[in-house]
């Protein structure tokens, strides 16, 4: 049974937690892990990496609805939409219908365009699109795309002028960014509607191992060396959180276990912003 962390805001299991899975058995997990809703990888993040269609009238799009019913876990947000310089808008749609048939909040996307004009634009017509389906979108920045810190997508966001348009925040990318809790504690609050969290080592990788860090080598809420408490206690407590972090290679852990200890992990971070009192990693 799914429970509410201290915060009555309910936490979201990210996909890449556990990419392996495919939507009906990531919703039966993060129910068993007690996550109150999930992310789905709708969409690959680049050519040929891992994703799950869920075409409207396809027996995976029934399962997964079924095992929504089953388990009291929703779907939080779909992804990965990236905006690359040829992206067509238009062609979002059946992905939206999805999203929405699922009972989804927001879709995130990337920016993959260098030229920042065109791209506020498209990014202003997913708005558009998304929000006949009752969808907001997220723009995601990576250090490795071409939106890859948190002023550019501020800026990109602000200048499209979307009211159901924001940033996506991952911590990790966030940091290595050279971005800071400062930085984000003194947006307007409306700029930033989900954090994905995460932890990792104080210092940086080789910038040739950037990527690979963010996709096999995070750690759990806490266990690394990110000012995180200092980050979710900046943030407006509107804000939805999800635990991004997959499953170390090698480590012989079951995904359940995997699973519960990130979501303890988060709920012991978001429980002491809550009650206004210090972690053991920002004392």
């Amino acid at each position: 049974m799914t429970e509410l962390p201290a915060t009555g805001l309910p936490l979201s299991l990210s996909h890449l937690s556990a990419l392996d899975m495919a939507p009906p058995d990531l919703v039966s997990i993060a129910g068993e892990a007690g996550y109150q809703a999930v992310g789905l990888r709708l969409n690959p993040a680049a050519p040929g990496a891992i994703s799950y269609p869920l075409d409207r009238g396809t027996a995976a799009l029934r399962e997964t609805l079924r095992r929504m019913k089953d388990t009291g876990v929703a779907v939080y947000d779909v992804e990965f939409i990236p905006l690359t310089p040829d992206v067509d808008v238009a062609r979002c749609e059946p992905l939206f219908e999805t999203a929405a048939d699922l009972g989804a909040q927001r879709v995130n996307v990337s920016g993959d365009d260098p030229d920042f004009a065109r791209l506020t634009d498209r990014f202003a017509e997913m708005c558009q699109l998304a929000g006949r389906f009752g969808l907001a979108v997220d723009l995601e920045f990576m250090r490795w795309r071409q939106v890859g810190s948190l002023t550019q997508a501020v800026e990109i966001v602000r200048r499209a002028g979307s009211p159901n348009g924001a940033v996506l925040l991952d911590a990790l990318h966030l940091f290595r960014s050279g971005g800071s809790a400062e930085d984000v504690a003194v947006l307007d609050p409306g700029l930033i509607r989900s954090v994905q969290l995460c932890d990792a080592p104080a210092e940086a990788p080789p910038t040739d191992r950037i990527i690979d860090e963010a996709r096999n080598h995070r750690l759990a809420p806490g266990d690394g060396g990110l000012p995180i408490a200092e980050l979710v206690a900046g943030l407006p407590k509107t804000v939805a959180f999800a635990v991004e972090v997959p499953m170390p290679p090698g480590t012989g852990t079951s995904p359940l276990a995997h699973l519960r200890r990130l979501r303890e992990a988060a709920q012991t971070l978001l429980a002491a912003r809550h009650a206004g009192t210090p972690t053991a990693q920002s004392r």
